[in-house]
């Protein structure tokens, strides 16, 4: 018999953590997340984790397992994700999906395998000498499914595309329509005038917390202006502006434009998803969930 799984999909601030809280509570599971930056220690504000009070309601999994300075793969979370199903199934809990990273979920839920690929210095040294913009290029060439999910200013994972394929041959491996796992998937979607709305309160909300103090914190602690760079999206622009390469201003409105094109990537990838049932706040959740729930509280942010 296939282990049952819940997976809450959809792009960034659609409020898919608020939802997976109240299912995890009701009926009677816990989440892992699904997020390629919450993998990893003091990125919190810019990545939108939930709280620490919200990780005493309902247990969440895979958060901070990591340090910035290394490198977690697609493949570690595949491997460890795994493990964690299995032990959430033995204690007779329900195991909830939930994120945003297409990849970490498409390779989890739909048994997806990559290469185990050992960096090649040689191609590496050489696609280095490239602008990302010519990387990027290459890589749609290649592989147009995944140049339309990644994040085309980040160098470092365009020469790791472009390695894996010249390693061996293939571009990412399409979806399987089998999967060890019975998934019920939820998407949440919202008007892209609404979204973008979300987006903005949700960045604003983010500063006045002191997301650029966190991002200076990180940088002290050891973590390469580079490296902060190629995390994307709040810890490119903020580090941008610490470096005093762009003004406050340039800032934040190029951060909110990044999410903005970084929501509509998201939405690109999940949309290939045939079994996505796609729900949009707050009617249709409701309606969608009032089997499983005797009230219904509800975390947009």
């Amino acid at each position: 018999m296939k282990i049952k799984i819940i997976a809450i999909v959809g792009p960034t601030a659609s409020g898919k953590s608020g939802l997976a809280i109240q299912m995890a509570k009701h009926l009677n599971g816990e989440i892992i997340s699904a997020d390629s930056r919450q993998v990893y220690r003091g990125m919190d504000i810019g990545t939108g984790k939930v709280t620490k009070n919200e990780q005493k309601i309902v247990p969440h999994h895979l958060i901070d397992v990591a340090n910035p300075n290394e490198q977690f793969t697609v493949s570690k979370f595949k491997k460890l994700a795994e493990k964690m199903i299995i032990d959430i199934v033995k204690r007779g809990k329900l195991p909830i999906i939930c994120g945003g990273t297409g990849l970490y979920i498409d390779t989890l839920l739909h048994d997806m395998d990559f290469p185990n690929v050992p960096p090649n210095h040689k191609l590496r040294a050489k696609l280095e000498k490239q602008s990302a913009e010519q990387l990027f290029k290459k890589l749609y060439k290649l592989d147009p499914r995944r140049a339309s999910n990644i994040d085309a200013k980040n160098k470092r994972r365009l020469i790791r595309a472009l390695e894996i394929i010249k390693a061996t041959g293939n571009i990412i491996p399409q979806i399987q329509t089998t999967s060890k796992y019975d998934v019920i998937w939820y998407g949440i979607t919202w008007p892209r005038e609404v979204l973008n709305k979300r987006i903005r309160y949700r960045l604003d909300k983010r500063f006045k917390k002191g997301m650029i103090n966190e991002v200076k914190k990180l940088h002290k602690s050891g973590v390469s202006w580079k490296r902060l760079y190629d995390f994307g999206l709040e810890y490119r622009w903020i580090s941008l502006y610490l470096q005093n390469k762009i003004t406050l201003q340039e800032m934040k409105d190029n951060l909110y434009h990044a999410i903005v094109q970084y929501s509509k990537r998201q939405m690109t990838w999940f949309k290939r998803n045939k079994n996505i049932h796609w729900i949009t706040p707050p009617i249709t959740i409701i309606l969608a969930v009032l089997v499983f729930l005797n009230q219904f509280e509800y975390r947009l942010y």
